[in-house]
């Protein structure tokens, strides 16, 4: 009955923010409230739990506030860099060194900063709404892709190096770096060149209305902003915390082609939570690749699934549904590809 409750609780996760527009309004509450509801369900509160949940988003919500009152001040020179660079070398290539320079630099400046910068810049760019969400979808998905090639870019490269620091893998520093940077540089430059595609130049130029008012910049928003993350993070904590006995009765035991389409459920469930989970030290080089590249991929897909998508989605007022639109047909789309490309290559 347990596994059941938390399958149906991880089923209204996924689909209610997409299918209810109030729910989708409401994320971060909602998404906290379905924490709070599997962690009962699996019987797991503890002090220790709600010391965790409480303590783990400060940083990040520090992080947040700290650079939205940074941009603030600096807003007129950020302003006139961006139309600068965009003057220099066009939107085109402007967009293109957005991904690929966050997503690669990601690892060295953490996702958090990456995604700051990245929610600062695109709200400056002369786009259509539109443009922006899909500008700010794959720049989110490059930097959850790049963030895992250092153990300081995110949480997930700290587990896996924690997780095979001993035999056979002795795991260090570099160690996923040598296993997946052909396929992080392949993503990164993919989603460059679909950024580069996203405009016509003649036709930005002529879009007034398309950068968005510095009012955006006021103290208060930014205030709100970070407590918004806040409980988001919260809740992203309970949850994973919540959900650990459904994956131990099914994830553990998958086969490397099952558990790479499993690992979709990272669009919702933090990545970091499913790798404690899914990596043991003796696991072999192949299954590990399947496993990590379904888990950076699938976090892109909606806005749950990674702390960057949280952070843009919450500064440039994206839906849950409008990320979904291009989200997921992405999502799937790179997890396809990748696939038929590992199941050829990867011995």
């Amino acid at each position: 009955m347990q596994i059941f409750l938390l399958a149906a609780l991880l089923v209204c996760a996924l689909i209610l923010p997409l299918a209810h527009r109030k729910t989708e309004e409401n994320l971060e509450i909602f998404l906290f409230f379905c924490g709070a509801a599997a962690v009962s369900i699996s019987k797991l509160w503890s002090w220790h739990l709600v010391s965790e949940a409480l303590r783990d988003p400060l940083q990040i919500t520090l992080a947040v506030l700290v650079i939205g009152l940074l941009f603030k001040k600096f807003y007129l020179y950020i302003d006139k860099t961006v139309r600068r660079t965009v003057s220099l070398i066009g939107l085109r290539w402007t967009l293109f060194l957005i991904v690929v320079i966050l997503g690669l630099t990601s690892s060295l400046i953490t996702a958090i900063i990456a995604a700051l910068i990245l929610s600062e810049v695109a709200a400056l760019l002369r786009l259509t709404h539109a443009e922006r969400v899909k500008l700010v979808i794959y720049t989110c998905f490059a930097i959850s892709v790049g963030a895992v090639l250092t153990p300081f870019g995110e949480p997930l490269g700290t587990i896996v190096m924690a997780k095979l620091a001993g035999p056979p893998h002795y795991a260090g520093t570099v160690f996923i770096f040598r296993m997946l940077w052909p396929y992080i540089f392949s993503i990164t430059l993919v989603l460059g060149f679909m950024a580069f595609a996203l405009v016509k130049e003649e036709s930005a130029a002529k879009c007034e209305e398309c950068k968005l008012p510095a009012s955006i910049h006021s103290a208060g928003e930014i205030l709100l902003r970070a407590f918004k993350v806040y409980i988001f993070v919260v809740a992203l904590v309970l949850l994973g915390a919540g959900l650990q006995p459904l994956a131990y009765k099914t994830i553990y035991f998958l086969k490397p082609w099952a558990l790479y389409w499993v690992n979709i459920i990272s669009a919702v469930l933090d990545n970091a939570t499913l790798a404690a989970i899914e990596i043991v030290p003796d696991m072999p080089a192949r299954t590990l690749k399947f496993l990590l590249v379904s888990l950076i991929l699938g976090g892109g897909m909606l806005i749950p699934g990674n702390i960057p998508n949280i952070i843009c989605s919450s500064k440039l007022k994206i839906k849950s549904t409008e990320w979904a639109k291009t989200g997921v047909p992405l999502g799937f789309a790179l997890l396809l590809l990748y696939f038929i490309i590992m199941i050829i290559l990867v011995k």
